[in-house]
């Protein structure tokens, strides 16, 4: 892990050796394991503050190493039943995916085992016990035998957090599991072994056996999920790495030799050939390329490199080699701080299930107390069966008081909103996107790719001969631009092919050097290139054309020439076209009080011509990857909600810097891996659908949520036995395990009826 060393003053103490350092922390399972392992951190000698991320399972610790020593940050962690990994990155990062791969393994073994268990027990508890002429005795040993295992096997985890949690006075969503299933299943085992003790006093032994596997098997499933969907977290930052190579040709005494990355140092010459990747930032001191630098720039356009030119670390060479001098190596290059940024943004952040379990930190303790006032109440009051009424009413209480609607109220509705975006190409990552989603108030377009549909193509033609003389001449062309190693004879190969324009053969080809081509065929010389190859040759532009262009280029496209030695045969204009759908989809989002910006790494006429087209006010352009997630941030320092949209590698950090990230379908993988929305068919109007989708959604969690609470606050009182001195009802357990059932059934189906919402 990255660890950034700085010296602060400290006063009369002198200076003190302050160091920082993100640690990865296992055995994690829900926020609340996150708040301890926070809390502990910071009060642990040496410790100047410290932070723990629950989403990507790490904690960032700044202390004074005089102090203390990450051993002893370990010992501190490993006291409340968790670890912090404190070996080298290689290292840590491989005992974190192992024990991420160890957990999810066995949440998958607990949720099947966990479910077979408590349908078998459902059906005997439900419907085998209905059956005329059974033996209950032994229908209720069979579901006391089956639920056993499930309570404290498989679900043995809820009941060890929830005592990690009890050792430091709080309280969770796993206490609450933990306290109603084994109540649940000690009562309904005591009434299992000892009946006589109600039967004697003309009461029925109930149980709530299925009650507590069920509960089991339906939170595991939850935590399965979630495990799921966090062990993706890291996938981007491996792809980034990833596009580091692993050794490096260098030139050492006027021989190649090849070394690992690691071992590059500043001054060193290094040699790249076409296709490889550039190894670390410098500058050319030989040869002459193209080099893919759309993971930075963002544009699709290769840019030539020669002798003076800068290059960067994950950019990708063409078709030349070069030379260049190591100028920023390891954790300085561009690609080391993109890494670190989407390291430091990447994550969730409090979602709405986080406000649950504080709740539940409250909420546990009062129905505890209620229970136990429930009891000492009914003792109190006196009667023939005062202390089995009293118990009663407190198994009650604990039972109506059950966490399944709580729990089920938010994931539900967040499973049925990603299942809605999908069946409408928005695919969701996590709930955190949808949670903030209804809030957003700025979107951040990124113009190549986003915008527009990210690549170069041939949009307008002028033709100064006759349409029966086109096609002979466009052979040319096309056979002169296939030899060309310039990215924009891409555009022109790709038009003339689809016209299905026949190649030639042509000969003494030559490239001039920031001019264009030239070529012959049949002894007639032809040129391809700028407005300065067709003036060095003395040729004029009918009025015509040169009317055409200038409109051309004012709209920020690239002109292109191509003559014979007589005359200009025709003018072409090259661009990234606007998406048909990028304008109606600015005016949506702004309808919806939405402010949209443009961000591009291309120059400011191009970046003005295309925000005139789709609508955009609000436009920042020559921007480097760093400089859009500084804007991102501005944006929330301001006290923005923002939702950033892109699909290049350059725009990764400013996705993992916004609160709302969506990447397009067809973007890099990096941008795809980052967001937590991903748009599958790059049709831009589908981001105000996904914003309307999350007001839709959450407004639906709360509705779920207000249920939940409503129905505790009514169920709990009358359990405690409330109505009793009025109207003489006290409420039976076995009818508050079925006001439990209904009220998990009334949330899941408010949840369904989001698929009926049109967007």
């Amino acid at each position: 892990m990255e660890a950034q060393t700085v010296v602060r003053p400290a006063g009369k103490a002198g200076n003190r050796h302050i160091v920082k350092k993100t640690f990865p922390v296992l055995e994690m399972s829900c926020a609340a394991c996150a708040v301890s392992v926070e809390s502990m951190l910071k009060t642990a000698a040496g410790v100047r503050d410290a932070g723990v991320n629950y989403a990507n399972q790490s904690a960032w610790v700044e202390y004074d190493d005089t102090a203390t020593n990450p051993e002893a940050l370990r010992q501190t962690v490993q006291s409340i039943g968790y670890d912090l990994v404190i070996e080298d990155e290689e290292e840590a990062r491989r005992q974190q995916e192992e024990a991420q791969q160890r957990r999810y393994v066995a949440l998958k073994r607990q949720t099947i085992g966990a479910s077979v268990l408590a349908a078998l027990v459902v059906i005997l508890g439900m419907f085998v016990m209905e059956l005329p002429g059974v033996n209950h005795t032994l229908i209720r040993w069979g579901s006391l035998i089956l639920t056993a295992p499930v309570v404290f096997g498989f679900g043995r985890q809820f009941f060890v957090n929830a005592f990690k949690q009890a050792r430091h006075g709080k309280a969770n969503m796993d206490t609450l599991v933990a306290l109603s299933t084994g109540i649940a299943f000690i009562f309904s085992a005591f009434n299992t072994i000892y009946p006589e003790y109600w039967t004697s006093r003309g009461l029925a032994p109930d149980m709530y056996f299925e009650a507590a596997a069920v509960i089991i098997a339906f939170i595991s499933l939850g935590k399965l999920l979630e495990e799921r969907a966090k062990s993706n977290t890291s996938s981007a930052i491996k792809k980034l790495m990833g596009l580091q190579p692993k050794t490096v040709r260098v030139l050492v005494d006027g021989a190649e030799q090849d070394i690992h990355i690691a071992q590059v140092t500043v001054g060193q010459t290094i040699i790249v050939r076409p296709g490889e990747r550039i190894p670390v930032d410098g500058r050319v001191t030989n040869g002459q390329s193209f080099v893919d630098e759309s993971m930075i720039s963002g544009e699709p356009v290769p840019v030539e490199k020669k002798a003076g030119d800068r290059v960067f670390a994950g950019t990708v060479n063409q078709k030349g080699s070069f030379q260049f001098i190591a100028e920023q190596v390891g954790g300085n290059t561009i690609l080391a701080q993109i890494i670190r940024m989407v390291q430091e943004a990447q994550g969730s952040k409090a979602p709405v299930q986080k406000l649950v379990d504080k709740i539940a930190g409250i909420f546990v303790p009062i129905v505890l107390g209620i229970a136990l006032l429930s009891l000492v109440a009914w003792v109190a009051a006196g009667g023939d069966n005062a202390f089995t009424q009293g118990l009663l009413a407190a198994v009650t209480v604990l039972v109506i008081a059950c966490p399944c609607a709580l729990g089920l109220a938010t994931p539900t509705a967040i499973m049925v909103g990603v299942g809605k975006g999908a069946e409408n190409n928005i695919l969701i990552k996590d709930a955190e996107s949808l949670e903030l989603g209804q809030r957003v108030t700025a979107v951040v377009l990124d113009k190549t790719g986003t915008i527009t549909e990210g690549k170069p193509d041939v949009t307008d033609w002028s033709w100064t001969i006759e349409p029966t003389q086109q096609r002979t001449y466009q052979s040319v062309l096309l056979s002169m631009e296939a030899k060309s190693e310039h990215p924009l004879a891409e555009a022109v190969v790709r038009a003339l092919s689809e016209q299905t324009v026949e190649r030639i053969a042509m000969s003494n080809f030559d490239s001039l050097t920031g001019q264009g081509i030239t070529a012959e065929r049949d002894g007639e010389r032809f040129w391809v290139g700028n407005r300065g190859l067709v003036e060095q040759r003395g040729l004029q532009l009918p009025d015509v054309v040169k009317d055409l262009t200038n409109q051309w280029q004012q709209e920020a496209k690239t002109v292109i020439y191509f003559a014979n030695q007589t005359k200009v045969l025709a003018a072409l204009a090259i661009a990234d076209r606007v998406k048909e759908t990028s304008r109606q989809a600015v005016a949506d989002l702004q309808r919806q009080g939405i402010t949209v910006y443009m961000l591009t790494g291309d120059n400011a006429a191009t970046a003005q011509a295309v925000a005139q087209q789709v609508g955009v006010d609000n436009v920042r352009a020559e921007v480097l990857p760093a400089d859009k997630a500084a804007f991102v941030k501005d944006l929330q320092d301001k006290g923005q909600i923002v939702a950033m949209v892109g699909d290049g590698i350059n725009d990764s950090q400013a996705l993992a810097q916004a609160d709302v990230s969506i990447a397009m379908g067809k973007g890099s993988d990096i941008a795809m891996d980052v967001a937590k929305m991903t748009l599958i068919t790059s049709d831009l109007n589908l981001v105000p659908k996904a914003l309307k989708l999350s007001r839709q959604t959450v407004r639906t969690i709360r509705q779920n949520l207000f249920w939940a609470f409503i129905y505790n606050l009514i169920g709990i009182p009358i359990a405690a036995g409330v109505l009793y001195p009025i109207f003489g009802f006290q409420l039976n357990p076995m009818i508050a395990g079925a006001a439990m059932a209904l009220s998990s059934v009334s949330v899941v189906s408010n949840s369904l009826r989001l698929r009926t919402f049109k967007l």
